[in-house]
């Protein structure tokens, strides 16, 4: 720490007298720089092109210091994400969003993601778990929003976000190293180390490589405290008021909780005096700053230049993350204060590895692109939360007696963990071909077809269920007096028998296949009118095999070692989706074999430029999002009234929007934007509601609208050299029109979710020469994001507050090097990037608080 601090000292009293050394001002460039992007498959300047598009350049990150998903993420208004930490977040954009999964259950119940996520050429949105790729050697991060889907399929119904790396660079060698180091307030310190060395190695072929280790302290503090099961839901009464304001219905009160039981003490929870609770007690595990992250990786590319017409880029990327503790807190506990009775922890392990063929055949330009991913994550998850919503969680941890008998027994410690592995892998392959873009007839067309998977192991194990009294007080344990069930229907392990205490075991396949055919024409009516059409015709297919299945019974007693508890739990996904029509644990015809769609979208899109710096457009849009199946389909509620679908469908989405681009006042100005209005149909949601299934299932919830504007500007003040003020903004205005499910728990004219009304940011940077022929920085910055809710079920649904942080951040450069101080989170602002309210507790995803520190570059 002695050393830290003495280097730190250092380089501020370096940048000190660089900005002492005052000089000219830098005088304002007349023209704002071109940024150019890809967002309509080919090259072309953000201003030229007639769609919403933001870019985050690689100037930018550097200047905000932006590394990792949740970095990127604040630079952007109009995108959110939910989830409760690294590697388990789903992006939002124009907040057309319904529920977060829960990480333990993303695999077998997660929707499809509604936001494409790109790394280069490739999709890689996985449900629950976005990839978090760290902003190593990036050249920017796009945002397309509203529905992409004729350019870029399933998944882009919202919009779409792309990773952009900078690719091998014939022109020369040089490389750059970047380290940085801060410490967090009240938390641990980080540090960060990048290295980047492009190297042509002959007129043909050139190397890039880029390497990065980013180790992130935790500021998060695991306190001491204890629980026990009298919190179940199970001995919930009706009305009891939930702290997100919604009280308990009589459809969801507790089993044990009804008439003959009473809550004296209003607490919300019935007495049973002759029932022994055994707490459990995280005393081993307090501890602060437990959320500790690691970044490691490197990507190695290569620019082969087969003829003069054709070349080949090849990439590999591999990277880990390591992390520990939990990145949420309880609101209701103090500063950044959680309890959890697990040492949980993360490992996600990705590797991509892509190759783009680019040339020219006929006239044409034409691209094959192709790349394969995978990806293994290893995790243990804390489910200790799970107690409050479980209304069946007594009957695996207590007594027989207590939950079917006259009340009186012991319930043991409810501390429930998760073991999870994962794996997934995606391989893609798109052709592609481009017309002259100076032809006054010009068009994009090209085949896309991918095949993914998702295997996931998730065993739910409950330790107290190894000491609990069976049926007429013989044996101990799942099962009893009897071994455990074999386990014979999971995908990874066929023939795995349960461990001690492994309740239930999630062990399934979850396949995707898409195939689409696309295309884009524009034609230029005038100098000044254009037209575009666009449209994708979509095949999809996605599949479910494998198992969600329990070893727990106690009903039976050794008397009768033939009797099948009524209780045994298990879904055989692989009988239930095998197409035969039969599910052989619960006989029902008309089950189908897979979630199947296809269909076309169609875009139009009508664009005027009445001169080389005005662009406005109109587009009417549509995109789709792949429906799934359902575990626990065929589940009804106790009236009849509604039924768990065995699928449900793609929801779709049509949007339409009026923008502009423009560039003003000499080029010193630059105003873009758009306004838009946007349906969804059979918008999906994944619900959790004991009372029909004690599973998370999904459907088609209700209709909705989105209606909003966006803008961004960039300024450079004449009357002040070396000025340029950025801000950008977004405000929406999202509702629920219609309810299509009957259970009451989607409510109309309710907002949707991770929707805030306002979310904004501005960035003021003044750079000038120093007498000693440097150049000095300085840059405030600000972000905002008002209240938005975390869900549309009533019952999981939560307000996310509003909130603002300011940042600093002033240094110098030269062409060689550049170091500087920075401070995020100036006023140590709790900023509510996400919340999670799925077990009836709050649980909430703080941005870190204030973090000083200091970056330094070298270029050679």
């Amino acid at each position: 720490m002695f050393q830290k601090k003495k280097v730190n000292h250092a380089v501020a009293s370096v940048i000190a007298a660089g900005i002492a050394a005052s000089g000219a001002s830098i005088a304002s460039s007349q023209a704002i720089e071109e940024v150019i992007v890809t967002a309509t498959k080919s090259a072309a300047s953000t201003q030229d092109i007639p769609v919403a598009v933001s870019a985050v350049t690689a100037e930018k990150m550097d200047q905000m210091g932006v590394s990792n998903f949740q970095d990127y993420l604040v630079q952007l208004p109009g995108v959110t994400a939910g989830g409760l930490g690294p590697g388990q977040n789903t992006i939002y954009i124009r907040g057309v969003a319904s529920t977060t999964p829960a990480t333990s259950v993303a695999g077998v119940s997660g929707l499809a993601p509604n936001v494409a996520f790109y790394l280069d050429e490739q999709p890689l949105a996985q449900p629950g778990r976005n990839l978090d790729i760290y902003a190593a050697d990036m050249q920017r991060v796009e945002v397309l929003a509203g529905p992409q889907g004729t350019l870029f399929g399933s998944g882009s119904q919202a919009g779409t976000v792309r990773l952009i790396t900078n690719k091998p660079d014939p022109s020369g060698v040089y490389g750059r190293l970047k380290v940085g180091a801060s410490t967090i307030n009240e938390g641990e310190t980080n540090n960060n180390f990048e290295a980047m060395y492009n190297l042509p190695v002959s007129d043909n072929v050139t190397l890039r490589g880029v390497f990065y280790n980013d180790n992130k302290g935790g500021y998060i503090d695991n306190v001491h405290g204890t629980l026990t099961a009298e919190q179940s839901a199970r001995f919930r009464v009706e009305g009891a008021m939930r702290s997100n304001g919604v009280p308990v219905s009589a459809r969801r009160t507790g089993f044990q909780a009804g008439a003959g039981y009473t809550d004296s003490d209003g607490d919300g929870y019935v007495e049973l005096p002759n029932v022994t609770f055994l707490a459990a007690d995280n005393s081993d595990l307090v501890e602060n700053d437990i959320n500790d992250l690691t970044y490691t990786g490197a990507r190695l590319s290569a620019l082969i230049n087969l003829t003069d017409d054709w070349d080949v880029l090849l990439s590999h990327t591999r990277q880990e993350i390591e992390s520990d503790g939990v990145f949420f807190a309880d609101p209701d506990l103090g500063d950044l204060e959680i309890q959890r009775y697990t040492d949980e922890m993360i490992e996600d392990d990705i590797e991509n590895t892509s190759w783009t063929f680019t040339g020219r055949m006929a006239g044409l330009d034409v691209v094959y692109t192709g790349a394969f991913t995978e990806r293994t994550t290893d995790q243990v998850i804390g489910y200790t939360d799970y107690l409050f919503v479980g209304q069946y969680l007594p009957y695996y941890i207590c007594d027989y007696s207590v939950t079917y008998g006259d009340q009186t027994g012991t319930c043991y410690a409810p501390n429930l963990y998760a073991p999870s592995h994962s794996e997934a892998e995606v391989t893609t392959h798109e052709i592609r071909v481009s017309s002259d873009p100076d032809n006054s007839m010009r068009y994009t067309a090209g085949v896309f077809y991918s095949d993914s998977y998702v295997t996931e192991r998730v065993s739910f194990t409950y330790p107290g269920s190894t000491m609990a009294q069976g049926w007429g007080g013989e044996g101990t344990g799942p099962g009893f007096a009897y071994p455990n069930y074999s386990y014979s229907d999971g995908y990874l392990y066929a023939n795995d028998p349960y461990a001690p205490g492994e309740i239930f075991r999630n062990d399934i396949k979850r396949t995707d296949e898409q195939l689409g055919v696309f295309g884009e024409l524009t034609y230029d009516l005038s100098d000044e009118l254009a037209v575009t059409l666009g449209a994708r015709y979509y095949d999809i297919a996605v599949d479910f095999d494998g198992s969600a299945g329990g070893s727990f019974y106690n009903f039976c007693g050794s008397m009768n070692p033939a009797c099948v508890d009524a209780q045994v739990f298990g879904t055989n996904i692989a009988d239930l989706y095998d197409g035969d029509g039969v599910y052989q644990g619960n006989p029902v015809s008309g089950i189908p074999d897979k979630a199947e769609d296809d269909g076309v979208i169609t875009k139009l899109t009508l664009s005027y430029t009445p001169s080389a710096d005005v662009l406005v457009y109109g587009t009417i849009s549509e995109g789709y999002r792949s429906g799934f199946l359902n575990r626990p389909g065929g589940r009804s509620t106790a009236d009849g009234s509604y039924t768990v679908p065995y699928g449900f469908e793609t929801d779709e989405m049509t949007n339409a929007e009026i923008g502009w681009k423009t560039d003003l006042m000499d080029g010193r100005m630059r105003l873009n934007g758009s306004v838009f209005f946007a349906e969804i149909d059979g918008l999906q949601t994944t619900i959790f509601d004991p009372s029909i299934a004690n599973l998370f299932f999904s459907d088609n919830a209700a209709n909705a609208e989105v209606s909003g504007i966006e803008a961004d500007m960039i300024y450079v003040p004449a009357a002040v050299d070396g000025l340029t003020i950025s801000a950008s903004m977004s405000m929406l205005d999202s509702e629920i029109t219609d309810t299509l499910t009957p259970s009451g728990d989607v409510v109309k004219g309710d907002s949707l979710a991770f929707a805030p009304e306002l979310q904004a940011n501005i960035q003021a940077r003044w750079e000038w020469e120093t007498s000693n022929g440097m150049t000095a920085h300085f840059m405030p910055h600000m972000a905002h994001s008002g209240e938005s809710y975390s869900d549309i079920i009533r019952i999981n649904r939560d307000r996310i507050d509003s909130w603002t942080m300011l940042g600093l951040t002033a240094g110098v450069t030269t062409d060689t090097w550049g170091a500087e101080l920075f401070i995020d989170n100036l006023t140590d602002e709790r900023a509510e990037l996400s919340r999670g309210y799925t077990y009836d507790r709050s649980r909430v995803s703080y941005a870190a608080p204030r973090t000083m520190g200091v970056r330094m570059t070298y270029n050679f």
